[in-house]
């Protein structure tokens, strides 16, 4: 089941990858990891720079994808967004963190909700 979790989760950022390129941003980095957190995708656009949490699922059972950003989530991502920021001596620059929920059913195409300034 582990696997199949992660595929999935792989492929709602491949996706995310994908919708955010067609959108003009540019990918600065995926998969940053920071103590025992990661931030999805970092990304670019009109000089702002964007930290995406990418939540994506296969079926409404436990609610929309969005939902599983979670207060301790939302603080977690903040503090390694701020963490990035301060490794890679980054300082005037916009920043913002966006959300953006995947829903993959089968035999449908996949539903993306990109929530900007998520949080």
């Amino acid at each position: 089941m582990e696997t199949n979790k992660k595929q999935i989760g792989d492929k709602g950022e491949d996706l995310a990858v994908e919708m955010l390129v067609n959108e003009n941003y540019e990918i600065v980095e995926r998969n940053y990891r920071f103590g025992h957190g990661e931030i999805d995708i970092i990304a670019k656009k009109n000089d702002i720079l964007v930290f995406i949490e990418v939540k994506t699922r296969k079926n409404l059972e436990y609610g929309m994808p969005e939902l599983a950003v979670t207060k301790n989530k939302q603080r977690q991502i903040r503090k390694i967004a701020e963490a990035y920021l301060y490794e890679k001596k980054i300082s005037d620059i916009d920043c913002r963190i966006d959300v953006i929920a995947i829903l993959i059913k089968k035999n449908l195409p996949p539903e993306i909700n990109h929530i900007e300034n998520a949080f």
